[in-house]
């Protein structure tokens, strides 16, 4: 049997349409690992949702050996996880292949996998921003580029930041973003990281820092197209398998679009 997994506090609670003879299961408070291991190994699990859904998935079941094939149905906002793959919403894509060998991050006092992303800087704030949207208004759709753009401009202030790739050292002033990529996409499309490959025993780590707003802002769009690692004089790419980024000041971060506060630095470690 196949078993179609979705959350019923999302998308005002529709429920998804599935295929005669399958069964559709409220995924809020189930626990994973006692789920999958009733179902015999034939049947097949189809997580509907995105990133977050994935990540709370990998996180859930850390350490467990799947015996059954698990299923992404994406129909999230933002989906970057397909995109890396070269896959569209609507289909049913095999997880299995992607679940091992994940990166683990240790932010205040979380331990935690990624599939695609761990941010930190203004894509940590704008996961912020969003958040407070949500808790006013749960239905109202949210303009990540534009709270992205009104950061940049008047809220949000870069600051000196420390990055540690396999234990050397660089420092920086003026940083604004400085998130470790799995995958190459965040942010609902943006390609931070267009040479990643999320099959390597490598991460990495994207730094975009400049003292002018202006250019900031104009450089900004580039990253959609992946062209912003050109752009040498405020961007810097680094890869490795454990990165360590301290700003010097407290700043939301996230986790695959999941807002952790008051962040003064992250440590990523790859499994080799």
């Amino acid at each position: 049997m196949k078993h179609y997994l979705y959350n019923s506090l999302a998308n005002n609670g529709i429920k998804p349409e599935v295929p005669e003879g399958t069964e559709l299961v409220d995924a809020v408070g189930i626990n994973y690992p006692e789920f999958l291991s009733q179902l015999p190994p034939e049947d097949e699990v189809v997580l509907v949702g995105g990133d977050g859904t994935i990540n709370y998935f990998v996180n859930a079941i850390d350490g467990m050996e799947l015996k059954n094939n698990i299923y992404i149905l994406g129909c999230g906002t933002g989906n970057d996880f397909l995109t890396d793959i070269n896959r569209q919403p609507g289909e049913e894509v095999l997880l299995n292949p992607y679940l091992s060998d994940l990166p683990t991050v240790y932010v205040n006092d979380l331990e935690r996998k990624f599939i695609n992303n761990m941010g930190f800087g203004i894509d940590g704030y704008c996961c912020e921003v969003a958040d407070q949207i949500k808790e006013k208004d749960p239905q109202k759709e949210i303009n990540y580029s534009g709270i992205a753009i009104k950061g940049l401009l008047f809220h949000f202030k870069p600051c000196r930041a420390i990055v540690r790739v396999d234990g050397v050292k660089h420092t920086f002033e003026n940083v604004w973003i400085a998130p470790t990529m799995k995958g190459k996409y965040y942010g609902g499309g943006m390609d931070m990281a267009p040479e990643q490959d999320r099959f390597s025993k490598q991460l990495t780590v994207v730094v975009y820092h400049t003292k002018s707003k202006f250019k900031a802002l104009t450089a900004f769009p580039s990253i959609f197209k992946g062209e912003h690692i050109k752009k040498k004089k405020i961007v810097d790419v680094f890869t490795g398998s454990e990165i360590h980024v301290r700003f010097e000041r407290p700043c939301a971060a996230q986790i695959d679009g999941e807002t952790v506060l008051n962040v003064r630095e992250y440590r990523v470690v790859q499994p080799q």
